[in-house]
C-alpha cells in the first residue's frame, strides 16, 4: 500500500525526521487558507499522486497552466492559484501510464534553501532478506538517469538483523553522502529514526529524494515516498485509514476485497488461474504463442465458488479483454468448484469473448460435464498449451 507524500512527511515528522512545514489542500477554496498560514517567503505547491517524476511530468489540460506538478511560487495569492490549477487535473509523468492520473489533491509547504540534494532509501531486500539501505550524492529527479548510466555513483548495504542497527551505519550512509561536520551527527540520528520507523510500521519502501543539506548546514527530508506490506496492514489500524483508494485500479481494489491475488496488465486475455507458478506460466504461454495477457488473477487454492464468480466478472469488466482463458490445475482446487463458478459468472454477466477452459486435476471429469452440460459456448482444451493455441486464434479470429 501507498500513501501521499504528505502523509509520508507526517509520518517523519513524528518519528523526529527534520521536514518542511506544510498543509495539504483537498478543495480548490482552502488553498488561499492553506497558503497563508505558512511563513514563506517561498511556497512550493506539490501535485499528490501515487506515482514519481512529477516536477517533470505534464499536465493534459491547459487550464492547469504550465508544465509540472511541482511548482514554486512567491507569494501566498500565487500558491492559492497554481494549487486551483492542478486540482482536478490529469498529470502525466514517466511513472504512470499514457492516460496520467488525476489530482485530487495538493500539498502546499514552505520552501528551502538547498545546497545540496541527496538520495536516500530504505527497502527490503528480497535476496538477502535484510533491511537495505540506499544511498547516493546524486539526488534529485534525475536518479534514474544516474542508476541508468553511473551505477558506481549509488552505494548500497543491508542491516544484520542478529545485530541490528548500530551508529556504524549511519556514519557510512554520512560518508558516503560526503557529509561533514554536525550533518554527521544528524545523519546517524536521522538513520536510526528511520529504521525504526521502518520495522515498526512494516514497510517495503522508503525512499527520501531528495534528502538535502540546506544553506545553514542542516539535514533536511525535503520529498518521501513510502510504501507498507499489505500483509502486515492488520496491524496498523493509523496506517490504513491514509489508504486513498483513488489511487488505485478499481479491479485491483475490488478484487482484495475476496482475497483474490489480481494484478492489471496491457493485453487483451484475461486469465484465471489458480496457483502463482501457473499464473506467471500461463502468461508466458499466452505471450509465447503472439498474444498478451490482460491480468495476472490467482484464484487461490482455497477459492470458493463466490469467488471464482466474483473473479470472472471483474475480469470481464476490463473491456480490453477480448478472451477469457480459465487454466486450472486441482490440487486443493477442486474442478468441480471451478466449472461451477465460471458457470455462475456467464449466467450472470453474460459472455461477449471467446472463452477457453482447460481443467485437469481433482473432480476433473465433474468439472468438464458441468461445462459440457452447462450450454454456454465453452472451447475446451486438453492441455496448456493446447489451450493457449485456442484462445489466441479465437481472439486473433475475432
Amino acid at each position: 500500500m501507498n500513501i501521499h507524500e504528505y502523509q509520508a512527511k507526517q509520518l517523519l515528522k513524528e518519528y523526529g525526521a527534520p521536514v518542511s512545514d506544510g498543509r495539504p489542500v483537498l478543495k480548490a477554496e482552502d488553498a488561499k487558507t492553506a497558503a497563508g498560514e505558512l511563513d514563506g517567503p517561498l511556497w512550493v505547491v506539490k501535485a499528490q499522486i501515487h506515482a514519481g517524476g512529477r516536477g517533470k511530468g505534464s499536465f493534459n489540460e491547459p487550464e492547469a497552466g504550465k508544465a509540472g506538478g511541482v511548482r514554486l511560487t512567491k507569494s501566498v495569492s500565487e500558491a492559492a492559484e497554481e494549487a486551483q490549477k492542478m486540482l482536478g487535473r490529469t498529470l502525466v509523468t514517466h511513472q504512470t501510464s499514457p492516460a496520467g492520473k488525476q489530482v485530487n489533491r495538493v500539498y502546499i509547504e514552505d520552501g528551502a534553501d538547498i545546497e545540496k540534494e541527496l538520495y536516500l532509501a530504505l527497502l527490503v531486500d528480497r535476496v538477502s532478506s535484510r533491511v537495505s539501505f540506499v544511498a547516493s550524492t546524486e539526488g534529485g529527479m534525475d536518479i534514474e538517469e544516474v542508476a541508468a548510466n553511473t551505477p558506481e555513483k549509488i552505494v548500497s548495504f543491508s542491516v544484520d538483523p542478529a545485530s541490528g542497527l548500530s551508529a556504524f551505519h549511519g556514519r557510512r550512509v554520512a560518508f558516503t553522502l560526503g557529509l561533514e561536520g554536525k550533518q554527521i551527527k544528524q545523519c546517524v540520528q536521522l538513520i536510526s529514526n528511520l529504521y525504526r520507523m521502518f520495522v515498526e510500521k512494516d514497510m517495503e519502501m522508503l525512499e527520501i529524494n531528495p534528502l538535502i543539506v540546506t544553506n545553514g548546514g542542516d539535514l533536511k527530508c525535503l520529498d518521501a515516498k513510502m510504501s507498507f506490506d499489505s500483509n502486515a496492514l492488520y496491524r496498523h489500524s493509523d496506517v490504513v485509514a491514509l489508504r486513498d483508494e483513488t489511487e488505485e485500479d478499481a479491479k485491483e481494489l475490488e478484487a482484495s476485497k475476496y482475497d483474490l491475488n489480481y494484478i492489471t496488465l496491457d493485453g487483451e486475455i484475461g486469465c484465471m488461474v489458480n496457483g502463482a507458478g501457473l499464473a506467471m506460466a500461463t502468461m508466458d504461454i499466452i505471450k509465447l504463442y503472439g498474444s498478451e495477457p490482460a491480468n495476472f488473477l490467482d484464484v487461490g487454492g482455497g477459492a470458493t465458488r463466490e469467488k471464482v464468480t466474483e473473479a470472472f466478472k471483474i475480469i470481464t469488466s476490463d473491456p480490453n479483454v477480448k478472451g477469457i482463458l480459465v487454466n486450472i490445475f486441482g490440487g486443493i482446487m477442486r474442478c468441480d468448484v471451478i466449472a461451477e463458478g465460471v458457470v455462475a459468472a456467464v449466467q450472470e454477466v453474460g459472455l461477449k469473448v471467446p472463452l477457453v477452459v482447460r481443467l485437469e486435476g481433482t473432480n476433473v471429469e465433474k468439472g468438464k460435464e458441468i461445462i459440457n452440460n452447462s450450454g454456454l459456448g465453452v472451447i475446451a482444451a486438453d492441455d496448456l498449451g493446447d489451450a493457449a493455441k485456442k484462445i489466441v486464434a479465437a481472439v486473433k479470429g475475432a
